[in-house]
């Protein structure tokens, strides 16, 4: 379903003689070590579990192993928003690039393996990509493909928590940007939180620029709570694999086979939730602090929110953005929408 119709037409991506190497990542993420900015976050993390309820934040899924995991949940066949929004940009993609405009930089916050990025580049035939990401190595792998695939492309990855602002390379030109944030990631945020990244989306891509970002629309419960809850267990081990992360990070004492996944659809907030469930009474320790939780308590990590269309364009103006498009699916499970900045 078409809900602004753009003229169709892009050329596709002309590859240059020769590849360009891929710029090296820009450590932007706090070292592992003893610095002021590790020491920080594990300040966060242990506050947030000593919350009642306890929380782990969501960013933590995104180690080398849980990106591995969630490629292999995106390919599930109960998880629809991929394939989703993959069909959308393919089928869309000419009007997609005629409503963007020229691009000079097109730069992908929460990166990952760069997939859906490669279904856009030919339309839009950006001279730059920046690939941002959490999980630094992961996506700097990612970029250095695409590199290779798409010759001529200058790339460069950037590793850092996309929620803080964004400090791109000097190689990226101040005019012209695109910024595109795939897989409705913003519904993990609540909303003053999606808010606050719309703003700080809008401050990246600069005047004249734009954002091109996909949601999640309300739909069946029962096809929403399998999509979090899948039959093979990928996105439960997805969920307690944050908890071998943060023992990581925090120098915790999780144990893994004490925890159980547990998804639903919470209705009054229109969000699908996340948690982990102690499977029986015990403690878990840490440096210079430690809890105990109950048998059936949670940590709530993550939540994913499902808005209405007329909503989240009614956000997108409210964050700066002036006009926007959408394109949806048949079946209105999915937006991918364009605003301009």
């Amino acid at each position: 379903m078409l809900l602004s119709v753009a003229p169709a037409a892009a050329e596709a991506l002309a590859p240059a003689a020769q590849s360009k190497p891929a710029l090296r990542l820009v450590p932007n993420l706090p070292d592992p070590a003893g610095t002021p900015e590790a020491l920080d976050e594990r300040a966060a993390i242990a506050q947030e579990l000593a919350r009642t309820p306890a929380r782990i934040s969501a960013k933590y899924f995104y180690d080398q192993r849980g990106c591995e995991l969630f490629e292999a949940i995106t390919r599930l066949p109960e998880y629809y928003p991929t394939r989703t929004e993959k069909a959308l940009l393919i089928e869309r993609g000419a009007e997609i690039a005629q409503s963007v405009g020229p691009v000079t930089s097109l730069i992908e916050l929460g990166a990952g393996n760069c997939e859906k990025v490669r279904l856009l580049l030919p339309a839009l035939q950006p001279r730059c990509f920046v690939g941002v990401d959490i999980a630094g190595d992961f996506v700097q792998g990612a970029v250095d493909q695409l590199a290779q695939e798409f010759p001529g492309l200058e790339v460069c990855a950037v590793g850092t928590d996309i929620t803080a602002p964004v400090t791109l390379p000097a190689q990226v030109a101040p005019g012209g940007r695109l910024v595109f944030y795939p897989g409705s990631s913003i519904g993990n945020f609540n909303p003053s939180g999606a808010m606050t990244l719309l703003r700080q989306m809008r401050a990246l891509a600069g005047q004249g620029g734009g954002l091109l970002i996909g949601i999640d629309l309300p739909k069946a419960t029962a096809v929403l709570e399998a999509a979090y809850d899948d039959a093979q267990g990928v996105t439960a081990e997805f969920n307690v694999n944050a908890l071998r992360h943060v023992n990581r990070l925090l120098g915790s004492d999780f144990d893994t086979s004490q925890w159980e996944h547990v998804a639903f659809f919470n209705h009054a907030r229109s969000r699908i939730e996340m948690h982990l469930q102690a499977r029986e009474a015990l403690q878990v320790r840490w440096p210079g602090g430690e809890r105990t939780f109950a048998a059936g308590e949670r940590i709530h990590t993550e939540n994913s929110y499902k808005y209405p269309l007329p909503l989240f364009m009614q956000m997108l103006t409210q964050a700066g953005f002036k006009t926007a498009r959408a394109w949806t699916d048949d079946n209105d499970w999915f937006a991918v929408i364009h605003a301009q900045a």
